[in-house]
């Protein structure tokens, strides 16, 4: 379910692909049961394509993952979080615009 620049990611992964990235993180916290989640994966695609060589957008399936959405307390999904040298910079809820996105991506790569 992820696009051409969007990687999976699972508990194992995520602290060597999120939290030692030298490049800010998008992480996509998504389900397959989940109907926003499933609005939102084109969004994501796009935000992956837009912002290629800048970003790294990942995906994580919250039933298949359980001890880092516990971690980060998601509890609402879809939640994006965006992570900057290894921290929460930014943090998504919901089915949202593109352009709301952007907004937090930007602010994150300024």
């Amino acid at each position: 379910m992820a696009g051409q620049f969007v990687t999976n990611i699972n508990d194992a992964s995520f602290e060597k692909e999120v939290l030692q990235s030298d490049q800010p993180v998008l992480v996509d916290f998504w389900a397959a049961w989940c109907g926003p989640c499933r609005a939102l994966a084109p969004i994501v695609d796009e935000v992956a394509n837009t912002y290629q060589g800048k970003l790294k957008v990942m995906k994580m399936d919250v039933d298949a993952n359980t001890a880092t959405p516990a971690r980060y307390g998601i509890r609402g999904i879809p939640a994006l979080l965006i992570f900057k040298g290894g921290q929460v910079a930014e943090q998504i809820v919901g089915y949202v615009p593109k352009d709301t996105i952007d907004k937090s991506v930007l602010k994150v790569l300024a």
